[in-house]
């Protein structure tokens, strides 16, 4: 929530006075001076920012803010955020979480803050590996993936988290990863200005147990033929000089062409404003991620925001409900309600 009275800030006065504890090379520093950059350029001020976590590396995140902040328990950011947000929605609340504590025993909490639309900005840390716990493999990691936890390799189909969250009906969806720094910038600051549940997965590399898991993809060798950058309202083109692009089939599925082939008016224009979710989950699983198989099958794959849709949140519309209910039958009686029908007493 943007506050317009709101004085100057620099980085520094988003930035707390604890030290930061994260193996060095970890992709985590990268995002959080991501978001200490941004923070002075949205408004917003820090008493009035809430940054909750669970559990992992990317959960000590609300340490090095310099906000209001909760170091939650596993998994259940989401639900500790929801409360937050729908008893202050004043203030600006966001959730840092991994892959291994939103998706395992947070999935159930993260699914239903999307469904709700709760006016909350989650970033979602996904390095496909538990990392605080030292090398287990998460709900993330790819099919036959060894490690301490799976010697043989994992016989787990993976999750793709866009496709889960807009199988949610998360109303705004969004990729970006932690070595753009900028791209970051853009994307957190387009989450942010959304009303209701912002969705962002942030590749994230753990350089100690799961080392170059996306080079195939952000490596800057890699990047111009193998990231595909969206833009709503523009034809979805990659490579260099715009070489390669996406058209949908007769079949409805999507498929990477030459542009010189089909010719330019062949090409999809992005639109992340559609209200039907299939383009956005069909451009979800256009990568490995929907695959599971190992990273040397890595596909071209789509960044930005793939879905920004606008739908009531829902801390507004309790809000509504509550206001509803005073003028209709004045304040409530705490008293009265607890000794209400439907107890009783034992003897």
């Amino acid at each position: 929530m943007t506050d317009a009275a709101v004085s100057l800030t620099t980085k520094k006065d988003w930035t707390s006075d604890q030290e930061v504890r994260w193996c060095p090379g970890c992709g985590d520093y990268g995002i959080l001076l991501a978001v200490q950059t941004l923070m002075p350029e949205l408004g917003v001020k820090p008493e009035n920012t809430v940054f909750i976590s669970g559990i992992g590396c990317s959960s000590r995140f609300p340490y090095y803010m310099n906000t209001y902040g909760m170091h939650g328990i596993h998994g259940r950011a989401p639900a500790l955020a929801t409360g937050v947000a729908v008893a202050r929605p004043d203030l600006d609340v966001w959730v840092v979480t991994g892959d291994g504590d939103a998706l395992s025993i947070g999935g159930n909490h993260l699914i239903h803050a999307l469904r709700r639309n709760v006016n909350l900005t989650i970033l979602l840390f996904n390095n496909r590996i538990y990392g605080l716990t030292k090398g287990q493999y998460s709900p993330t990691s790819e099919l036959g993936k060894v490690t301490k936890s799976t010697p043989m390799g994992s016989v787990d189909h993976p999750f793709n988290p866009l496709a889960l969250a807009l199988g949610a009906e998360a109303s705004f969806v969004a990729r970006t990863h932690d070595l753009d720094r900028k791209h970051m910038m853009d994307t957190f600051r387009a989450a942010h200005a959304h009303r209701g549940s912002s969705f962002i997965e942030i590749l994230q590399n753990c350089n100690v147990f799961n080392d170059g898991a996306f080079d195939e993809v952000t490596s800057r060798q890699k990047r111009e033929e193998m990231m595909i950058d969206l833009h709503h309202g523009e034809p979805i083109r990659f490579g260099k000089d715009g070489h390669a692009g996406v058209i949908m089939g007769d079949d409805g599925q999507l498929r990477i062409v030459e542009v010189a082939e089909v010719g330019a008016d062949a090409i999809l224009k992005h639109d992340a404003h559609r209200n039907d979710p299939s383009l956005a989950f069909a451009l979800a699983r256009l990568s490995n991620g929907d695959s599971a198989t190992s990273q040397s099958t890595w596909l071209p794959t789509p960044f930005g925001v793939f879905r920004d849709v606008v739908r009531a949140d829902y801390s507004s519309m309790v809000s509504a409900q509550f206001t509803e209910a005073v003028s209709k039958k004045g304040p409530g009686d705490l008293k009265k309600l607890l000794k209400s029908a439907g107890t009783w007493q034992v003897n």
